[in-house]
């Protein structure tokens, strides 16, 4: 690990390790103007992507950072990015983090007021814009495109005197370690966002504490698709892949992903649990349509592969790894040593189908205010019921089971909103998660959100989250929101997986889930079994079914796919109250 003491000094020191090795990968379908010095693709690029050697990246930023200066940013400034993922948007990152700037990220799904209202707060001098459409939304700030455009920041930047390496040299210099890299607005479930500002250190100590506890190396290659407006994507696959000479590659689109994976043969991803479940779903669909052969062959596989993972007795495992699962891995590139998974629970079942199919999931947890990466499972010893042990982060279960942490990792603050800064943060330097968790050894445990909490009619206090993913763990059950506040009993939404269900049920697409009286059984049947399984006031006693998966685009979930219980609770208000009823 290269110890710096900034960002853009950690690119420079990783680029003179390794000047010749590959830092981004990109698909040869999008066209990039390679430095003369590079020439023609390195020969460790992937087939069908052409790729950018750290040396030549530090010259692609310096060009970027020419740009920048001639429009007026300097140490200090605030710039809002707002884009989809592509590279553009990591140079342009790199190139602010090497002139002391801050990058405030923008989600790019938001709706225009929330991108104003954030680029008001943060005072931003300058928002680069993925695209006429995304520049639509930022009303009077100063606006530039990203790229796909003559006057792009990408065109003006390879047409124009890059910043000399003198002056370049000197602007990192000056950058201390506890000043401001980037401010990241939580999405919030409720209420207006608020930015977190992260230091350089932050995030280098996340960087650094993750390469000495897993194995991370030059030899890895990351490839990018989650939001790299989230923090998650942001430090784990952005900055550490380049504190470690690795190489990130860009996934075109959600569409193209498995295509990418395939062309791209990553060897780390981070990942969501959705698009863990969404993989094993399409795995185990297909496998449902098989021959009885197949079928058997399959399942005889996964129960091998659990017992094997499990330290159990598994004779045959070998056998059935060569013929199924090795097969499925291929699916994913066939080199991927490990998923990393956050942003929300992971289903136990979920991990176990992966440990049968030979790629263990790492299952983390962290926040924005703690730069994401708070703890981690380890290759070594992989709990994956939990979020792992800490890298290097001091955390504390308060008498109400709140998770406390601090450590290098933790913000500066809430730009702007002392008071707000003060809440979060106690006299001692414990940020209040607000989460509800509990230690297995050295490993934490998340049990649930400390404002979820419901409090029944009759005084009993329910955790929602997990009884909410024992329904989810059903196969014919996308989503489920429990309720129970004031009331006598628990219920749920419930959002089903239409797809297994009408396969199920031989159901034609015509016809509604919340009205098929086929489906309303098959529900009722998969929450009888649940209920099995729980204490009597945890006990799921109605439920509703709603016919419309939850969206960003309709508003039941954040930009990190996280339920907006609020929302749901008010969008869902009549059909709650029936619920409510008797």
């Amino acid at each position: 690990m290269i110890q710096s003491k900034s960002l853009g000094a950690m690119l420079r020191a990783t680029a003179a390790k390794y000047p010749t090795r590959v830092a981004f990968q990109l698909s040869a379908k999008e066209k990039f103007p390679l430095p003369a010095s590079q020439g023609s693709p390195s020969a460790e690029a992937t087939t069908g992507f052409d790729s950018i050697t750290y040396s030549s990246l530090l010259e692609i930023v310096r060009q970027y950072c020419g740009e920048l200066v001639r429009m007026g940013v300097g140490r200090g400034d605030r710039v809002a990015v707002l884009s989809e993922n592509c590279l553009q948007w990591a140079l342009a990152d790199w190139s602010l983090q090497c002139l002391g700037a801050i990058l405030v990220p923008i989600y790019p799904t938001l709706p225009g007021d929330q991108v104003q209202y954030i680029l008001l707060d943060c005072d931003a001098k300058l928002c680069i814009a993925g695209g006429v459409d995304q520049a639509a939304k930022t009303g009077d700030c100063p606006t530039v495109l990203l790229r796909n455009s003559p006057d792009s920041l990408d065109a003006r930047a390879h047409s124009g005197q890059p910043m000399t390496t003198e002056a370049w040299n000197a602007a990192i210099d000056e950058i201390d370690s506890e000043d401001t890299a980037t401010i990241i607005y939580t999405s919030g479930t409720t209420g207006q966002p608020k930015g977190a500002m992260l230091a350089h250190r932050s995030i280098m100590h996340v960087c650094d504490s993750a390469r000495r506890h897993i194995y991370f190396d030059e030899n890895d290659v990351f490839l990018c698709f989650l939001p790299m407006s989230h923090v998650f994507e942001r430090v784990a696959g952005q900055a550490l892949p380049i504190s470690v000479g690795a190489s990130v590659a860009f996934a075109q689109s959600l569409a193209s992903l498995s295509g990418d994976l395939v062309k791209v043969r990553p060897t780390i991803m981070l990942c969501v649990p959705r698009f863990l479940e969404s993989f094993r779903d399409r795995v185990v669909d297909g496998v449902a349509k098989a021959k009885p052969l197949k079928q058997k062959l399959f399942h005889a596989a996964l129960g091998q592969g659990i017992k094997k993972a499990q330290g159990g007795f598994a004779p045959l495992q070998f056998l059935f790894d060569k013929l199924v699962m090795s097969k499925l891995r291929e699916r994913t590139g066939g080199r991927v040593r490990a998923f990393v998974s956050g942003g929300a629970a992971l289903a136990p079942t979920v991990a176990e189908f992966y440990l049968a199919l030979g790629i263990p999931i790492l299952q983390g947890y962290g926040l924005t205010e703690t730069s994401a990466g708070s703890c981690i499972n380890r290759f070594e010893d992989n709990k994956y019921w939990t979020v792992g042990e800490p890298l290097d982060m001091e955390f504390k279960i308060a008498e109400d089971g709140e998770i406390l942490m601090r450590g290098p990792g933790l913000m500066k603050g809430y730009y702007n909103l002392p008071e707000e800064t003060a809440n979060a943060i106690d006299s001692d330097g414990f940020f209040h998660t607000g989460d509800i968790g509990e230690f297995e050894g050295k490993n934490l445990k998340i049990t649930d959100r400390k404002k979820d909490i419901l409090v029944l009619g009759n005084g009993k206090n329910v955790a929602p989250q997990p009884i909410e993913n024992k329904l989810k763990s059903s196969s014919y059950i996308a989503e489920a929101v429990l309720i129970g506040d004031g009331m006598e009993y628990c219920a749920a939404l419930i959002v089903p997986n239409a797809e297994a269900v009408r396969r199920e049920l031989g159901l034609a697409d015509s016809v509604a889930m919340s009205t098929s009286p086929e489906v309303a059984q098959l529900i009722k049947s998969e929450i009888g079994k649940i209920n099995k399984t729980l204490a009597n006031f945890e006990l799921v006693k109605k439920h509703a079914i709603l016919d419309r998966p939850f969206s960003i685009e309709t508003g039941e979930l954040t930009p990190t796919l996280k339920v907006k219980r609020k929302f749901v609770r008010e969008k869902y208000a009549g059909v709650i109250s029936t619920l409510q009823k008797g």
